[in-house]
């Protein structure tokens, strides 16, 4: 059983492929890692309304935390199968909200009723929703974003400080919280993962989906959009330009990259050793074979300088995901 990691999981919200996606990973981290807690983009009370959802015989609470959300990216009609799937496939899931208290106005209201006829008014619950509500009224009020982003930190700590340090989890939220970048909404804040990244180091993994988002609104190219020489290692190579992705918006580092195939390549470099960096196949812009190498350009958002990775594409897959692994293609000295 995998004990003390953080598996975070970027999406766009709503999107139906992306929450198949998540269906099936939790599965795995499930079944064969013994997985049990899902920390979720939603608020103390909705979530401990989902685990009590979870034990009842009926979609009532579900069903009502749901209209709650009407008009939010969180009430999509498919965040019902999403939910039901697990209730129905795995059932001893613990949800964990660490969001600010949206909706504090109707379930987290009716959560402090709830705990109130059930003789739990001074329980940490209780104490939790009361803290949740507050924190939803002052992001409301204010709009302050950098407000939320520390809050979800803090909320999330407590989460995870809760469990020992005895599991592992799995978390979801929106790719904007799980990238690590000190901008959200051109405010300048730390974003939660970058701040979770110093508190726990390599115990962090991220992954964004909302890759798989685009997928559905662009068509993928087959055709390079122009071909030039490329030079590696010495070795000059035909290659095909696929285009260029604005990184902007999400990378501290790097403000675009540009992705090239380099052709009759994978012989002279399918024995390179790797580094440990991937990218999936859903982030390049064309299709991809087993057997190809490709170049991708960084430039720093400086403008100081590219930078040239150089990553193959071996067939191998991680959680049904396939990818390609960047390897070293110049010797340096």
């Amino acid at each position: 059983m995998l004990k003390g990691q953080i598996y975070l999981y970027g999406e766009s919200h709503g999107v139906e492929k992306i929450m198949d996606k998540q269906l099936e990973i939790w599965g795995d981290y499930y079944h064969n890692h013994g997985m049990r807690h899902l920390f979720v983009e939603v608020p103390y009370y909705t979530a401990e309304f989902r685990n009590i959802w979870m034990k009842a015989n009926n979609d009532e609470i579900l069903l009502e935390t749901h209209r709650d959300a009407e008009g939010t990216e969180g009430a999509v009609p498919y965040e019902l199968v999403f939910l039901r799937t697990i209730k129905r496939e795995f059932p001893e899931t613990i949800f964990h909200g660490t969001d600010v208290g949206h909706q504090f106005y109707s379930t987290g209201e009716r959560f402090l009723r709830y705990l109130e006829e059930n003789n739990m008014k001074n329980t940490m619950k209780y104490a939790l929703t009361k803290e949740a509500i507050d924190q939803g009224k002052c992001f409301y009020e204010n709009e302050d974003w950098a407000y939320r982003e520390y809050k979800m930190l803090a909320n999330f700590v407590r989460e995870f400080a809760n469990l020992g340090g005895r599991h592992s989890i799995m978390g979801i939220y929106g790719a904007n919280h799980v990238i690590y970048s000190d901008h959200m909404h051109d405010v300048p804040v730390l974003t939660m993962a970058k701040q979770l990244r110093a508190r726990y180091g390599d115990a962090l993994h991220t992954f964004d989906l909302s890759w798989m988002h685009l997928r559905e609104q662009e068509a993928l190219l087959t055709e390079p959009l122009h071909t030039e020489k490329k030079s590696v290692d010495g070795r000059e190579y035909t290659a095909h330009y696929f285009g260029v992705a604005d990184m902007r918006g999400w990378s501290e580092k790097y403000s675009q990259r540009q992705f090239w195939r380099l052709e009759n390549a994978y012989t002279d470099f399918k024995n390179a050793p790797t580094y440990d960096n991937i990218l999936t196949y859903d982030q390049y812009p064309m299709l991809i074979k087993t057997g190809q190498i490709f170049l991708v350009e960084y430039t720093r958002k400086d403008n100081s300088s590219v930078e040239r990775q150089f990553f193959r594409s071996d067939g191998n897959e991680w959680n049904g995901e396939l990818f390609t692994h960047q390897f070293i293609a110049e010797r340096t000295g």
